[in-house]
């Protein structure tokens, strides 16, 4: 008899799920997400790891991904607890043989999985997979991480030369009902996290919930019934509304839908619907997403440090005052302090706010580039390790630019926000 378990992390799904495919293949089946306390805790930056934003989208998701496995006949239990605490006693309880997951390969989850095989002893087989990739590990056209260009069009043309994008798995039809077991774990509340309840702010560009059925509904919305897809590279520099951009990041990140999913709903878009330049850039995008998480692969640490990958040292400032004006949109640019206030009430801002937020901190301000990575990583609906730290490399001039490139935020201002719409739309009138 084979006891099988699978533990959740970033690859919140049923659908396209490796893990879910694989240990399917035993008798027993059971499955385990934890909310780690070390995940709330306060950074050494001085921000929470996960505000209330990411915590509350988070805890819909994983409600969700709790209803979907049930009707596959999966029990899955949740613990607000670390897992290394937790786990020998479930694996021990249930008889578990194997523990199926997705390979992570960033420092904190490499030292939680240390602990959990120290408690686990070596009679538990593990059998992680990459499943967060567009473009699969296995198929780059690239001898060994190392071989991976620092420059992405390098990295992009090559790879879209010579991969073909793997398949989305077949759906899993349900174990029978005698594989659900008893369960009385419950998920914690945003105040057992340490956090406040709130609600959306009517202002946000991203109303939306969390949770795969979520992520589903947005992608018919987007591609099918409004057609946005056919416009997306046109719009995708907007600042106002849900419509400027697709928004799948939120549920990429937490892994409620995979990159192959979009990808081949994209294809079937360009087959059935339309093919253009708009089609293309989302799945552009995509490509960008994998090249983070390539560099991450090559460089590993070096990414969260301050001289970055590229060993670029600058005399950076970490002061104080500086800082809290510019978290709290006091700075001396309105454009800034919008997408400061945006982000501050809503955990959501667009991809060229981010890009001009980021280039004013570190390269106007001159300050230390890791404080703004670490607010982004507590704030962000989408927080995504490998793209947030190698974005923000890229706009401070220690990652992936070889053009290393200063925006004019004022410019930036009056071309992406010519009548103030948006600035009007996040800072009280009295200060615009």
């Amino acid at each position: 008899m084979q006891n099988n378990l699978i533990w959740f992390r970033n690859d919140l799904r049923v659908s396209d799920n490796h893990s879910i495919m694989k240990a399917f293949k035993g008798d027993k089946v059971i499955a385990v997400y934890f909310f780690d306390p070390r995940h709330y805790e306060t950074s050494t930056f001085g921000f929470k790891k996960t505000e209330k934003f990411r915590a509350k989208f988070l805890l819909q998701t994983v409600t969700q991904l709790r209803g979907n496995l049930q009707r596959l006949n999966i029990t899955l239990f949740v613990y607000h607890a670390k897992p290394e605490a937790i786990l020998p006693n479930l694996v021990s309880d249930h008889q578990i043989d194997t523990i199926f997951l997705q390979k992570e390969w960033t420092s904190e989850e490499i030292k939680v999985l240390h602990e959990v095989r120290k408690n686990l002893g070596s009679k538990i087989s593990f059998v992680e997979t990459f499943g967060q990739f567009l473009f699969h590990p296995e198929d780059i056209p690239y001898p060994t991480y190392q071989t991976i260009p620092n420059v992405f069009t390098h990295f992009r043309k090559k790879c879209e030369k010579v991969i073909a994008v793997r398949p989305t798995l077949p759906a899993i039809q349900p174990k029978g009902k005698y594989n659900l077991v008893e369960n009385d774990t419950v998920l914690p509340s945003l105040k057992e996290l340490g956090l406040e309840d709130f609600e959306t702010d009517s202002r946000s560009a991203f109303p939306f919930k969390g949770g795969e059925n979520e992520a589903k509904k947005r992608l018919e919305n987007y591609f099918w019934e409004t057609k946005k897809l056919a416009f997306y590279k046109r719009t995708r520099n907007g600042l106002i509304g849900t419509d400027y951009s697709s928004k799948f990041s939120p549920w990429l990140a937490n892994g409620s839908i995979s990159p192959r999913t979009i990808y081949w709903e994209v294809k079937k878009f360009e087959d059935q619907i339309e093919k253009n330049k708009d089609t293309y850039w989302l799945i552009f995008e995509l490509i960008w997403r994998d090249f983070f998480k390539y560099i991450s692969l090559k460089y590993g640490n070096q990414i969260f440090r301050i001289e970055g990958i590229l060993d670029k040292i600058y005399s950076w400032g970490s002061d104080e005052k500086t800082k809290n004006a510019w978290i709290g949109a006091q700075t001396e640019d309105p454009f800034v302090n919008a997408n400061m206030e945006e982000l501050r009430f809503t955990g959501w801002m667009s991809n060229r706010g981010r890009q001009n937020v980021a280039s004013y901190w570190s390269k106007h301000l001159e300050q230390d580039w890791r404080i703004g990575a670490a607010y982004f990583e507590s704030l962000l609906l989408d927080y995504d390790v490998h793209s947030n730290w190698g974005n923000w490399m890229y706009n401070s001039g220690v990652g992936n630019d070889p053009r290393n490139r200063k925006f004019n935020t004022r410019r930036q201002a009056e071309m992406y926000d010519p009548n103030g719409k948006f600035q009007k739309l996040w800072l009280q009138p009295t200060l615009f």
